[in-house]
């Protein structure tokens, strides 16, 4: 556990120490157990509201999430950022109030950086927009959802995704909607290695996304995966963490 803004984060370490850090940022009503990266020295957060973590705070203030990633950075130290989906999201807020501090490289998958009516580094697509809003209060329109994001998921991976989703309440899975951020001059002031890896049938948040940031992130390589849909670390685990060992450092 680390602590930020009166509230408790669950952190959990995994992998040879030896290894550079890397920290894990899950998506939108999941949890850090999401994340299966053995031989990499990781640390998966639960964010706020989710998980084992405390409900606390403003859910609506890119300050306060970049609190809790810099709470993070001060228990791991200088680390890779890997943030999926929603936690590309929070990776940004991060950079908005810190900068690059303590970053060694950005990995953003199947990942917005902005949200708001319009905004392009937000952009989604059929299943997400099938899912809203019923998803948020609705447990069952949640489960379809899960099935969805990643159809060739088996359906243990199914079920355990459906399990920490509808374990976040409904109260916290509408608030981190909620909100309406810009994020292009945040991504245009990168100034470390980042690599932006998206699925071509990614129906969740539109492929359309991750060019938007990897053409404003400076020197940012785009990573597309072909046959792959919301979750390519899931779906295409090899591929990904070869991805990954290129740029974490």
């Amino acid at each position: 556990m680390t602590t930020t803004g009166g509230g408790r984060l669950a952190l959990r370490e995994s992998g040879p120490a030896a290894a550079p850090p890397v920290v894990l940022i899950h998506g939108w009503a999941q949890t850090g157990e999401v994340w299966d990266l053995p031989g990499f020295h990781t640390y998966a957060v639960d964010l706020r509201g989710h998980g084992e973590s405390d409900d606390f705070g403003d859910y609506r203030d890119s300050r306060q999430w970049a609190a809790d990633v810099r709470a993070v950075l001060d228990h791991t130290g200088p680390a890779t950022l890997v943030g999926w989906s929603y936690g590309g999201l929070v990776i940004a807020d991060y950079l908005r109030v810190h900068g690059t501090a303590d970053v060694t490289a950005l990995v953003f998958v199947s990942a917005i950086t902005e949200i708001g009516r319009g905004r392009p580094g937000g952009a989604t697509g059929p299943v997400m927009r099938a899912a809203l809003p019923g998803a948020i209060t609705d447990d069952a329109a949640m489960a379809t959802f899960c099935a969805a994001m990643a159809p060739v998921l088996p359906a243990e991976m199914v079920a355990k995704l459906t399990a920490a989703a509808t374990s976040v309440s409904p109260k916290v899975r509408g608030e981190l909607f909620r909100r309406d951020v810009d994020s292009a001059d945040v991504l245009k002031a990168v100034d470390v290695p980042a690599l932006v890896v998206h699925g071509t049938q990614d129906e969740v948040v539109a492929p359309a996304a991750a060019e938007y940031s990897a053409a404003l992130i400076p020197g940012a390589e785009l990573s597309l995966y072909p046959d792959t849909a919301h979750a390519p670390f899931l779906e295409r685990p090899q591929r990904f963490a070869a991805d990954l060992l290129r740029v974490a450092r």
